[in-house]
């Protein structure tokens, strides 16, 4: 019996010299001891910081590096190497185009499933009054599905650059602005819900994503801004409100904005 039983003490001494060193390398792995003080290990490298950049996308530009033809695309803005579009914003679109070389915060910005608030300038055709927009607000079934509850307001014609080409406006029709603010991002969404509500879209404007806004950027103007923003309260100040983006032209000025040529 005595004889039976000694094996399996020796593996059961094992099992505890290996729990024993299993817990030693990692600490040991953090560093060399010298003069008895466990001293941090430098690492072999550091991963470079996420680069996000927040780039006033004009009229008529693809959202996207290349394209088979020869429409306007975002490689002739000078923006960073190694950043891509998180999200797209439609070539008749204007406004906040989001890029990073960050692949999970691309899919944080992009992804509906996270929720992220995107605020448009819209004008649209026609002279909606305020119960015009309760559609918008309790949500409104497209082909593809009802969409989310949007938040809509009325707002005085904002303070934007001129749009090149202008947009086409029947002199005997009015149009008015409406500021919205959606959580999902289906394909033409916004377009579609005015359009469903009555009022079609003549212009469209991403003002913010989240807590990032557009705000003192021009047309094809860029700069850098920190990749993890305070929570989403959804993009300050829109121009209807009396913020104004800043003109064109010009080199990076003082708050590192880099201006199109």
């Amino acid at each position: 019996m005595q004889n039976s039983r000694l094996p399996q003490a020796k593996f059961s001494n094992f099992l505890k010299l290996l729990v024993i060193f299993r817990q030693a390398v990692p600490r040991l792995a953090q560093g060399r001891n010298s003069g008895g003080v466990l001293q941090p290990e430098k690492p072999r490298y550091e991963r470079a910081m996420t680069r996000l950049i927040l780039f006033n996308k004009p009229y008529d530009v693809l959202s996207q590096f290349t394209d088979a033809g020869e429409r306007a695309t975002l490689a002739r803005f000078g923006l960073p190497a190694h950043v891509y579009p998180a999200g797209r914003l439609d070539r008749d679109s204007e406004g906040l185009l989001i890029l990073t070389d960050d692949g999970r915060m691309q899919a944080r910005i992009a992804d509906p499933r996270h929720g992220l608030s995107k605020t448009y300038l819209v004008q649209v055709e026609g002279a909606p009054a305020d119960a015009d927009l309760d559609p918008l607000r309790r949500g409104l079934v497209l082909r593809d599905g009802p969409t989310l509850p949007a938040q809509a307001r009325l707002i005085a014609p904002p303070a934007l650059w001129p749009r090149d080409p202008p947009v086409r406006v029947r002199q005997s029709v009015p149009d008015r602005w409406l500021e919205i603010t959606i959580r999902e991002g289906r394909n033409r969404q916004v377009r579609r819900m005015t359009a469903a509500a009555g009022f079609p879209t003549l212009r469209l404007v991403r003002w913010s994503i989240g807590d990032w806004s557009l705000e003192g950027l021009a047309p094809g103007d860029w700069r850098e801004a920190p990749a993890r923003p305070s929570p989403d309260h959804g993009g300050g100040k829109a121009p209807g409100d009396g913020a104004r983006p800043a003109p064109g032209g010009g080199r990076a000025d003082g708050a590192g904005i880099r201006r199109s040529a």
